[in-house]
């Protein structure tokens, strides 16, 4: 009774990371070297290329369109075609649920359905499609996704049966007209460092920072990354990193390594967000993070100043022990007899002397 429970388990496992990892840009292809296949919209005559979906419509308004799923593998395959909806990922990818989880967003407002086609080696199929904004709609940007994925059974390394999922997607971009409010939001900045123990030496600090897009716009941008000290003294050079997109709501953690930062004493590392979106630049966002950590550099500078200082005393002060010692000592100094035998011609012998006259 329980032999198959561990084997449900594995196929479970298998489908999450396949899903969360073969979902790819605008159109791609499935990883893998025998399953090949395409998602991208449909170009209409004459008309250049499409990258994605993008649409700017109204609540209650309505889109017709057509995706195009193309088999670029040597052997036949058979798709599941979907909508769903889209979110930015804690690491910043842009990220689709699994199939079993229903849309509620713009993966809801597409009229596809679910669609089961099998296609031939370069053979492809345009699918229509209808977009309908509810009138309820919230202003702003929404995201989904139209996902072609394939399944297929393998055996794993302890010759289990396991179910893997495969999934290529194109996105969707639609804007729903209204109040617009771009913002984004850096919530922390936490900073860590390793202390190198060689004297003089240098090592890395890693910041870790927690970005917050709270208003309806997606945006993107670059954060400008510093390392300093003391009185803002920079103690490496900075970074400056591309920022993923960050759809309404995302909340991402980022992770930068910086290395070379001189350990002196108090490290603060300052992240500044200069954000973009359709509406323009974003006021820049600025937030700090410190950690304190041990200057052995200037621990060990101190250490050497001090021996150095307390050796040149001892120096002088063996000198001047030295030179006392080699001085002629004074003679001492005898006091003189007063009113002897010989010298007193009034002493009587016994210790008092005579006065003369009495």
């Amino acid at each position: 009774m329980t032999a198959p429970r561990p084997r449900r388990v594995v196929a479970a496992l298998v489908v999450a990371m396949t899903l969360s990892a073969a979902v790819s840009g605008p159109a791609g292809a499935a990883p893998g070297d025998e399953f090949r296949w395409t998602v991208e919209p449909d170009a209409a005559a004459g008309a250049d290329p499409r990258g994605q979906f993008s649409y700017d419509l109204a609540p209650g308004q309505q889109r017709d369109d057509r995706v195009v799923v193309t088999n670029r593998s040597s052997e036949p395959l058979t798709f599941t075609v979907y909508a769903t909806d889209a979110s930015t990922s804690t690491d910043g990818a842009f990220a689709l649920p699994p199939a079993s989880q229903p849309a509620r967003d713009v993966g809801a407002w597409v009229d596809l359905g679910r669609q089961t086609r099998t296609l031939r080696p370069g053979e492809r199929i345009v699918l229509p499609f209808r977009v309908t904004v509810p009138r309820n709609a919230t202003p702003g940007d929404h995201a989904a996704g139209i996902v072609a994925s394939v399944a297929e059974q393998r055996t794993d390394a302890e010759g289990q049966r396991v179910n893997v999922e495969r999934r290529v997607g194109a996105r969707i971009y639609l804007r729903v007209n209204g109040p617009l409010a771009p913002l984004v939001d850096v919530e922390s900045v936490q900073v860590s460092y390793a202390s190198p123990a060689v004297p003089f030496a240098r090592g890395p600090a890693t910041i870790t920072y927690r970005l917050r897009n709270p208003g309806n716009v997606r945006v993107a941008g670059t954060a400008r990354l510093r390392i300093t000290g003391l009185f803002g003294i920079p103690l490496s050079g900075g970074q400056d990193v591309t920022l993923p997109e960050l759809l309404p709501g995302a909340r991402v953690t980022l992770v930068r390594r910086i290395d070379g930062v001189l350990p002196a004493g108090m490290v603060t590392a300052t992240v500044r967000v200069d954000a973009t979106s359709s509406e323009g630049v974003l006021p820049a966002v600025t937030r700090t993070g410190t950690i304190w950590t041990v200057p052995w550099t200037l621990l060990y500078l101190l250490v050497v100043i001090g021996a150095v200082l307390a050796l040149l005393w001892w120096r002088r002060r063996r000198r001047r022990a030295a030179g006392a010692g080699t001085e002629p000592a004074d003679e001492p100094v005898e006091p003189a007899e007063v009113g002897g035998p010989d010298t007193d011609p009034a002493y009587d012998g016994v210790g008092t002397p005579l006065v003369a006259g009495r």
